[in-house]
């Protein structure tokens, strides 16, 4: 029996490894099996230590782009502290050009190559007599003279085969983080910068397995379950079971899919759309490039068509949430064609939209092809692109530049009302947008300081300002999402809201009359109750493009005479928001306006 230390680690604490757990199961039967996990901001001392304390035969662990320059320096130190312990590394940063990492970091004793369950079992069964490592297929390790040796290919192990990695004895170790699951492994695409495309073939866990499991990991009040199945819906029968079955199992847990939207059938759409609890399903699909010439040049196939009705099906129910993924610096897209991709996805309006950038990843098909397309990256993990023959350096760094914007202004969710009046009635791309706010900040060095959510819209306003765009509806929807978003009435506004002391007590009146706020509004009692309410209500003069942004259903011309009123609950909460005049009053459902946070 030999005593394994196996860990990893993590790009944040909520993250949690589902390649250490089922290594765990596979082997826990017979080795003793220490499993500990950090994360790359861990000092590399306290790491060293808790592995030295456990004094293992064997440390394994898992590397991937987000951790390798933090296990290439931890790994030799292990080898100093610990000179006769095993030292096996795995995973996908290293099952690739293996040799060359192995004569690079000679502290290295193995190295898995895919997957690791078969192999590390083998491999501890002989760990104490390096002679007979060549017997344990799927593995790179040094003989007795210390030449790197590879063994066979191991066959791919039968799924069910796999303990389940969530006992009910390690449930407390997922306390705050978010879990990992897979109902399958492999991918039946090829795109040429994806990893999952090497791999040939899709195999399933029973579907009855996953479902007990599921079912055991929601009963444990795990807050998310993300799958990490390569395309979920691959499937339809399959992953329809799953979605009827999540819907029907009461809990609080939420669930995340990577879905390829233009195979996501009609009738799948329609019922989830039907059937979906709101915010208990996150989709999260890869769009990449609208280009067809770039997609033809991974071997990537998408009728965007489709995916475009299914995207906008999904969030006219208003009930799944969704991400959508863009990599800039494909083959031949050059920043005029990506333009063109960002408006189309854009204008999808999901949820998300994450402005990745290609990564050479060892292994893919465009790593062995860089030279073709002429790219320029990094040479450490994670080999970002800094430029091809395509897209110059300038080019994407001004594309970083839009990225930091997005996030700020968009993915926060922070500026719904206001990102959507200026894409239907101030700029015809939000391409051109976000370029220009982010080449702004730049100019203004604006990322070298911090910024709180008044900061944010301050930049706003300044760069609306020099545009020429900062109208009264922007500085009115501007009020809206910074008082929607506040869970809280703010003590103080940079702005006069227009609204002297009279005419709020009109307005009072008729919150109290219809009863929005509680009680009834006699003269004598208004003054009384005014000084109750008024540190939870806020009244904003209402023009016409900020009415119809948060009542769209409204149709107007004069907006003169209105008043919005932001009232916020008794104790801590978000607010609603109200349109008065004349003692007529709509309320608009204020959550279906903003993305939520995951």
């Amino acid at each position: 029996m030999a005593r394994v230390f196996l860990t990893t680690l993590n790009a944040k604490f909520v993250h949690s490894s589902l390649a250490l757990r089922y290594l765990r199961a596979y082997v826990a039967d017979a080795h003793e099996v220490i499993m500990e996990e950090f994360t790359i901001h861990d000092p590399m001392l306290h790491i060293l230590g808790q592995i030295y304390k456990s004094k293992p035969d064997v440390v394994g662990l898992s590397c991937y782009i987000w951790n390798i320059e933090e296990i290439r320096q931890l790994v030799p130190l292990i080898k100093k502290v610990l000179p006769g312990t095993i030292i096996v590394l795995g995973g996908p940063e290293v099952s690739y050009e293996t040799n060359a990492f192995m004569e690079e970091n000679l502290a290295v004793d193995v190295v898995v190559v895919g997957e690791g369950e078969k192999p590390l079992r083998e491999l501890l069964a002989v760990v104490g007599d390096r002679s007979e490592w060549c017997h344990v297929r799927g593995v790179y390790y040094r003989d007795e003279q210390c030449v790197i040796r590879r063994t066979g290919i191991q066959e791919k192990i039968q799924l069910d085969e796999i303990p389940t990695p969530y006992p009910d004895d390690r449930m407390a170790e997922l306390h705050q983080r978010i879990v990992y699951f897979e109902a399958s492994r492999g991918c039946p695409f090829h795109c040429q910068f994806c990893l999952s495309s090497i791999e040939d073939g899709v195999r399933y866990f029973s579907l009855q397995r996953v479902i007990d499991e599921l079912d055991h990991l929601i009963r444990a009040g795990v807050r998310q379950i993300k799958f990490v199945d390569r395309t979920f819906n691959l499937r339809k029968d399959y992953a329809l079971n799953i979605f009827e079955h999540l819907i029907q199992t009461p809990g609080e847990t939420t669930f995340h899919f990577e879905i390829t939207g233009d195979i996501l059938r009609s009738d799948v759409v329609q019922w989830l759309c039907d059937h979906a609890p709101a915010g208990l399903f996150r989709f999260e699909i890869g769009v990449q490039s609208t280009n067809d010439v770039t997609n033809d040049l991974v071997q990537r196939r998408q009728d965007f068509t489709r995916l475009s009705t299914t995207v906008r099906n999904i969030k006219a129910s208003g009930r799944i949430l969704q991400h959508l993924d863009l990599i800039a610096g494909l083959p031949e897209e050059d920043y005029q064609t990506f333009r063109k991709t960002f408006d189309d996805v854009f204008a999808l309006r999901p949820d998300e939209l994450q402005l990745g950038f290609l990564k050479l990843l060892k292994g893919t098909g465009l790593r062995k092809m860089a030279e073709q397309f002429g790219y320029v990256y990094m040479e450490t993990a994670p080999y970002e692109l800094l430029s091809n023959k395509s897209l110059s350096f300038s080019d994407v760094l001004q594309l970083k530049y839009m990225e930091d914007i997005l996030e700020k202004y968009y993915n926060s969710g922070r500026f719904p009302l206001t990102i959507d009046y200026l894409m239907k009635n101030s700029y015809t791309s939000a391409f051109d947008f976000f370029q220009s706010f982010g080449i702004m900040w730049n100019e203004n060095e604006w990322s070298r300081i911090g910024h709180q959510p008044l900061d944010l819209i301050d930049r706003l306003r300044q760069f609306l300002l020099r545009e020429g765009r900062l109208d009264v509806n922007v500085e009115t929807l501007l009020h809206a999402d910074y008082l929607l978003r506040e869970k809280m009435r703010p003590r103080t506004l940079w702005w006069d809201t227009q609204c002297p002391h009279g005419l709020q007590l009109q307005l009072l009146r008729t919150l109290f009359d219809q009863g929005h706020i509680g009680g009834h509004a006699t003269d004598d009692r208004l003054l009384v109750r005014q000084g109750n309410v008024e540190k939870r209500i806020v009244f904003d003069r209402a023009t016409v493009g900020a009415i119809q942004t948060i009542f769209p259903e409204k149709d107007m011309a004069d907006a003169h005479g209105y008043y919005f009123a932001y009232v916020y609950p008794s104790d801590v909460g978000k607010a609603s928001v109200y349109l008065l005049f004349d003692q007529t009053m709509e309320k608009h459902n204020v959550t279906m306006l903003q993305a939520v946070q995951p």
